[in-house]
């Protein structure tokens, strides 16, 4: 009778072993042999953990499972290796000019001819009834349309088609009469002149007078066609600047989004002929928003300012707390004198009174500069450093012209009616404002992005409130800050709370995924982090649906708001206050958020009416007193928009002088 196996694993005569088993057989022989010489006896765990041995290193599925194993470690390592880029500053191209054949507009259509009748009456007649007998008057623009076949002008491709579609439609003289241009043209011309009022730059829309004191014929004809398509090309360029801004936002950088107005610049021609005061009808395509109105009148009082030769200057990296002292203690005392209002100047009259032009930083200097520091909305806590000295010495005029200017460029990128219920946040303020008929705005400190996660400019519409949200980890943060994490610890977003799905919504560990495929897009998964006092939104989010992932929402980092500089997030708008701004935008109480935060659920509630939110850029802007406040350019953003002018000035110049 055959045995199975004999005494230390050797197979009993009979068997035909593998030749993977004779090598396993005879190391494992081998191996027992020697614990045998040694003196030792075999345990059976010994036996245990030898045949296991083995089994790994001879069993295909282990060998399999190991590799595997190596394998998603390489892929996660050089997972760690792909990035998401940010959006990016773009080299901006202006809008291009062209040259405009006017010699479509120099024959008339038989529909165009106008016969007259006996009594001197324009006839009303078909087209078939024109014969030779007919006596044909032609206008003053008839007779001088021939000179049209030989006048080109450079000008914006909208500009060029409206001219044509105008003219084609009303043949006729808008701004000359009896060869000579008229009071109306007269009117218009000071009004191009004027665009300096607004921001604009009236080299633009210059347009010279005829020189027709010498000419007759068609040289005569020629000249007072071509003043009449040249001020109607200006007064037209003059509108799309007015309406829409001499640049495109979404070609300075990525970060802007904002679709370009439309502009019916036949309609405005339209109106020119209607109008007695053309001035006015021109002008009326600037924005009429109130915000714009005080941005004239800023722009205005500063242009009629001299710039101040007598600036106060605080030495830079001058950094001063209560109890110290500081040669800069007489500029900051008279920084303060001359820059903090009326109030703060009588609240501490005898402060001022008293300084004797010592170095030594007093309690009483102290309460002086904390409420400058208050009513330059910085934080109030007596420490002279970088952003008190800059409110103190102030902007020269030059450079809040600048930023003025910038500003009004930026408010023709917004639409014409921001809406009586809305939200404006401005990201240099680091303000979100919540604004309602009938009640004071309600404005709250905000976090915006930081410069390597920059906020876009954009503006949406309000649609939901959730309450204890979940947060959807955006793709940019799980390939930039979540994947090198789980290149260390596969585990690491099982254990920190986090909730790993397919796009079918099957839940599956951190540890199971090809992160390198997610990395490169070749497999999606979601990530979003359980609602809890950790969770990144806090307790409260609305929602405005973009392709930027951005909103407004709560925060555990509560401390971020103390600070005057307040660029910390990853492009979203943590508010200081959003309760209060969640109840705003529902139209109900504080009490009723807290009572739905309080219930501990994830839940939404659909925010009803039409509420815009505008995410916007502006370093220089009303404030709720009426007054002009000037911000810190946290992004350069300004820069870039100056860098798009000039091109655009380029441009322009070029075109004028062709």
């Amino acid at each position: 009778m055959r045995t199975s196996m004999m005494a230390h694993g050797t197979p009993a005569s009979g068997y035909k072993l593998s030749f993977g088993q004779k090598i396993g057989a005879g190391l494992k022989a081998g191996l027992m042999a020697s614990v045998l010489a040694t003196g030792f006896t075999v345990l059976p765990v010994a036996d245990a953990e030898a045949q296991g041995f083995f089994q790994r290193l001879f069993n295909p599925e282990a060998q399999q499972r190991q590799r595997q194993r190596e394998l998603q470690e390489q892929r996660r390592k050089k997972a760690t290796k792909v990035r998401v880029s940010a959006p990016r500053y773009l080299t901006y191209k202006p809008d291009t000019f062209k040259a405009v054949s006017l010699a479509p507009l120099s024959e008339k259509k038989t529909a165009e001819v106008t016969p007259s009748t006996a009594d001197g009456n324009a006839a009303s007649i078909n087209d078939t009834d024109i014969s030779a007998s007919t006596p044909v008057v032609l206008t003053p623009f008839d007779e001088a349309r021939p000179a049209l076949k030989d006048i080109k002008l450079t000008v914006l491709p909208e500009v060029g088609d409206a001219l044509i579609a105008f003219y084609r439609e009303y043949p006729d003289f808008l701004w000359v009469k009896d060869s000579k241009p008229t009071a109306k043209a007269a009117q218009m011309r000071r009004a191009l002149r004027n665009a300096a009022a607004f921001g604009l730059n009236p080299a633009d829309y210059v347009v010279a007078l005829p020189a027709t004191a010498s000419l007759d014929g068609d040289d005569l004809d020629a000249a007072v066609m071509q003043f009449e398509m040249e001020l109607s090309a200006a007064a037209l360029t003059y509108v799309l600047d007015a309406t829409r801004g001499r640049v495109d936002p979404n070609r300075i950088s990525q970060y802007h989004d904002l679709p370009r107005h439309d502009v019916d610049l036949v309609g405005a021609l339209e109106e020119f002929t209607a109008s007695g005061k053309v001035a006015t009808a021109l002008e009326a395509h600037q924005p009429q928003s109130d915000h714009f109105k005080k941005l004239t009148a800023e722009l205005a009082r500063l242009k009629a300012e001299d710039e101040e030769a007598d600036q106060i200057v605080i030495a830079p990296g001058t950094f001063l707390k209560a109890g110290k002292t500081s040669p800069e203690m007489k500029n900051i005392v008279a920084a303060i004198s001359k820059h903090g209002s009326e109030t703060l100047k009588t609240d501490h009259a005898a402060t001022l009174a008293a300084y004797d032009g010592s170095d030594l930083y007093t309690p009483e200097l102290v309460a002086l500069v904390k409420s400058f520091q208050k009513e330059s909305k910085l934080t109030a806590d007596g420490i002279v450093g970088k952003n008190t000295i800059k409110a103190m010495v102030g902007e020269t005029n030059a450079a809040k012209i600048a930023k003025v200017e910038l500003a009004m460029e930026r408010s023709r990128w917004l639409p014409e009616e921001l809406g009586e219920r809305k939200v404006f946040i401005n990201q240099p303020a680091f303000t979100a404002t919540y604004h309602e008929p009938g009640t004071d705005p309600m404005s709250m400190r905000v976090v915006v992005g930081k410069k390597s996660n920059q906020t876009n400019f954009f503006y949406d519409k309000i649609e939901i409130v959730e309450y204890n949200p979940y947060w959807g980890v955006p793709y940019s943060i799980i390939v930039n800050e979540m994947i090198p994490k789980l290149a260390a610890n596969p585990s690491y977003l099982d254990q920190a709370g986090y909730e790993v799905t397919t796009p079918g919504g099957r839940k599956v560990s951190s540890a199971s995924v090809d992160w390198y495929a997610v990395a490169n897009k070749q497999k999606s998964i979601n990530v979003r982090q359980y609602p809890g006092r950790s969770n990144a939104l806090g307790e409260v989010k609305i929602l405005f649906p973009n392709r930027h992932h951005i909103y407004m929402h709560d925060t555990p980092s509560k401390s971020l708001f103390n600070k005057d500089t307040r660029a910390f997030s990853h492009g979203c708008i943590r508010l200081h206050d959003p309760k209060g701004m969640a109840a705003a935008v529902l139209g109900k109480s504080t009490d009723y958020v807290s009572s739905r935060i309080a219930a501990g659920q994830n839940a939404q509630e659909k925010v009803t009416g039409d509420i815009p939110v505008y995410v916007s850029y502006f370093t220089a802007w009303p404030e709720a007193d009426g007054s002009i406040g000037f911000y810190t350019d946290v992004y350069d953003r300004d820069r870039y928009l100056l860098k798009a002018l000039e091109k655009t000035e380029e441009v322009r110049a070029k075109a004028r002088a062709s």
